[in-house]
């Protein structure tokens, strides 16, 4: 990693939706903050200074992934905080949450003050850590949510696991709001998506595959946005896949519910056709759904419904993955191509340039409550450059994370994150810089 005290980015198309702005523009950055923002051309280059001309590519506040697994402690040998930090800088993301489904599971300080050493001496982004809703994540007993917040998190989830028992969601939600964390819900009714291995229809049917129905996500959508509006207390719905969903989320904003929700760029990017012939690198919970549910998702990302896309980027070895389909563990690596595929978004006109900073970086700070998706005056540099023209192949021995588990593997795309920053300090370098 590099470090300049002084560093000038210049002549970048600056995209910040927190000010209302996008316009070429020149931004200063001393001693790790931004020290000044101004037009094109407007800043002189200090003779302390390494300056960068970005020769009009994008220059936006930092990414920030409000759902990834990061798998230390307990399975670093699928990922580790050094390598999903570096994985995550390669995307563009200056900072990363990570869900609590560590072993041991985050639910407590001793975790949470592992993962915030472990992130501050080797880690490429910042890291957020998620307590866990439950004690071990079992849907049997809360948390101690007081001592996770004094430890650092900023949330708590039960990720990858559903709370199955109302009460508790009740209790969770009441609790959480004494201790302003916010609750990640994941939705499933496990009753209906057991044992099931992709979406529910005629594909999983010819395929000979157990099926998971749409309305596993939308009952308990529908019961946690109940409870949330109950108890008058916020609630965070992540990896939204089904089309009743948006319209559930949708309905509840409008009524004036307390509702932030997420999806994955595979939800807006890929059906359940991806599974192919079994292929497991299609495989995640929820699974891939239909082309209409992938066009309601598209829609709620553009009509403000979704408020954030998240990755949920889950690493595995091949030891899960290189298995029968129905053997095979959840779940795909993506922080190395969220930049690409929501890019996609913005050339389709569903998305503008600024509605995908806001969804890939405001509104993240904003749900968890930590600093960035800025570039005013003062604050901390972290900062993304994107060059939304370069072409890349998505190939297997340029994969950064240990883990190789995407459906997107041989794919071309267009546009990447080629500089990222956290502090000042420059993270990921894609452009081969020069400096002056």
């Amino acid at each position: 990693m590099t470090f300049r005290h002084t560093l000038l980015l210049r002549n970048g198309r600056i995209i910040d939706p927190a000010n209302t702005i996008d316009e070429p523009g020149d931004l200063l950055v001393i001693d790790g903050m931004i020290s000044q923002r101004g037009k094109a051309g407007s800043i002189a280059c200090p003779p302390e200074a390494a300056c960068i001309d970005l020769q009009g590519i994008w220059l936006v506040p930092g990414l920030i992934d409000m759902h990834v697994h990061l798998r230390e402690p307990g399975e670093e040998y699928k990922e580790t905080i050094a390598s999903g930090t570096r994985t995550a800088a390669a995307g563009g993301f200056t900072a990363v949450a990570c869900m609590p489904n560590t072993n041991p599971v985050n639910d407590n300080q001793s975790v949470t003050s592992f993962i915030l050493t472990k992130a501050a001496a080797e880690g490429a982004a910042r890291v957020y850590p998620v307590g866990a809703i439950s004690k071990n994540s079992r849907g049997t007993e809360l948390a101690e949510y007081g001592e996770l917040k004094r430890a650092g998190a900023v949330a708590v989830s039960d990720d990858g696991r559903p709370v199955a028992n109302s009460q508790l969601m009740r209790r969770a939600l009441e609790y959480s709001g004494n201790h302003d964390l916010l609750v990640i819900s994941h939705a499933e009714e496990s009753s209906l998506s057991e044992n099931g291995v992709m979406n529910e229809g005629p594909l999983s049917t010819r395929l000979g595959l157990r099926g998971i129905p749409t309305v596993a996500e939308e009952i308990m959508i529908y019961r946690d946005l109940a409870l949330a509006e109950y108890v008058g207390r916020p609630i965070h719905i992540a990896h939204i896949s089904t089309r009743e969903s948006v319209d559930l989320i949708r309905r509840a904003k409008r009524k004036g519910c307390r509702v932030t929700a997420e999806t994955a760029p595979h939800y807006f990017s890929l059906t359940e056709e991806a599974v192919g012939i079994y292929n497991t690198r299609a495989k995640m919970n929820p699974p891939l759904r239909r082309a209409d549910d992938m066009a309601a998702i598209r829609e709620g990302l553009r009509d403000g419904t979704i408020d954030a896309i998240a990755t949920d980027h889950a690493p595995h070895s091949a030891m899960e993955k290189d298995v029968e389909f129905d053997q095979a563990a959840n779940g795909i690596i993506g922080l190395e191509t969220a930049v690409p595929l929501t890019l996609a978004l913005v050339r389709e006109n569903i998305l503008t340039p600024a509605r995908m900073i806001e969804l890939l970086s405001l509104q993240p700070a904003r749900i968890l409550g930590v600093a960035g998706g800025t570039l005013t005056e003062g604050s901390p540099a972290d900062i993304t450059v994107i060059d939304p023209e370069k072409k890349f192949v998505y190939a297997k021995e340029d994969v950064v994370s240990k883990s190789c588990n995407s459906p997107f593997l041989g794919w071309e795309f267009t546009g990447r994150a080629v500089l990222t920053l956290v502090g000042g300090r420059i993270t990921f370098d894609g452009l081969g810089q020069t400096e002056n």
